[in-house]
């Protein structure tokens, strides 16, 4: 009898009784990771520094913000094709649209104009009509928190002397040309402004309740528009939904 007990045991202790245990862990672990991989998101990046971050900004739908700089204006995008800072916080030509061309890189429209963002190849800022690639900016997170946009297709490049120059060098010798507003609310040459200058730092603004009704009523006066097939000065339509506002 002990000998039959034995021979049980041992039996029992035999590794070929240990592979359903082995393969419930793995069937344990095979959904954690399944679960892991769905979760994960797919616009996370890293930043021109190497940190790694979660940026809405590199996808998705436009996003309707105004654009506040660290020199305490907000950039502005007129019809006739000037662009500006404003100190008024409800002012209409600076609720912006913002939408993804590329990763990292970004335009930028006036609802209320109805024009882009654009940077020539004298780094001097207008409002473009049609949308070109002059219009194409490309957006940073600085480190201060701001956000950053510097023209994709211009820049200053400085031709490197040394012949035994590193990426990292001939990376230095390229200049960035930045939009910029300056204390006086009007916009900088991309070829005179620089990163880490406050002219050159932006803060993307939620719209408040105002600008949200302004732009519900340009939307719904747009549709009006097309519907009854009128037409009428778009400028004074944009300055009586000012005032209405401001009254």
């Amino acid at each position: 009898m002990v000998i039959i007990l034995v021979l049980l045991l041992l039996n029992l202790m035999h590794p070929s009784h240990q592979k359903p245990r082995s393969s419930m862990e793995v069937r344990t672990s095979s959904p954690q990771c399944a679960g892991g991989y769905q979760s994960f998101n797919p616009r996370q990046r890293r930043d021109a520094a190497g940190r790694g971050g979660v940026y809405e900004h590199l996808g998705g739908a436009p996003r309707h913000r105004k654009l506040y700089c660290a020199t305490k204006y907000h950039l502005q995008i007129h019809p006739n094709g000037k662009i500006d800072g404003t100190l008024e916080e409800n002012n209409p030509f600076s609720i912006l649209e913002i939408a993804a061309v590329d990763v990292g890189v970004v335009v930028i429209k006036g609802l209320f104009s109805g024009r882009y963002l654009a940077m020539n190849e004298k780094g001097g800022l207008y409002a473009s009509a049609a949308f070109n690639q002059e219009c194409e900016f490309m957006e940073r997170i600085h480190e201060l928190g701001y956000n950053t946009y510097a023209s994709r297709h211009y820049q200053t490049t400085t031709p490197s002397t040394s012949t035994g120059s590193s990426n990292r060098q001939r990376a230095s010798a390229e200049r960035l040309w930045y939009v910029s507003i300056n204390g006086k609310g009007r916009p900088k040459r991309g070829l005179k402004t620089r990163r880490t200058e406050k002219a050159s730092l932006f803060l993307p603004r939620v719209l408040g309740h105002k600008d949200h009704d302004m732009v519900h009523l340009l939307f719904n006066s747009s549709l009006g528009y097309r519907l009854t097939g009128k037409t009428g000065p778009r400028r004074q339509r944009h300055v009586s939904i000012s005032r209405e506002f401001d009254d």
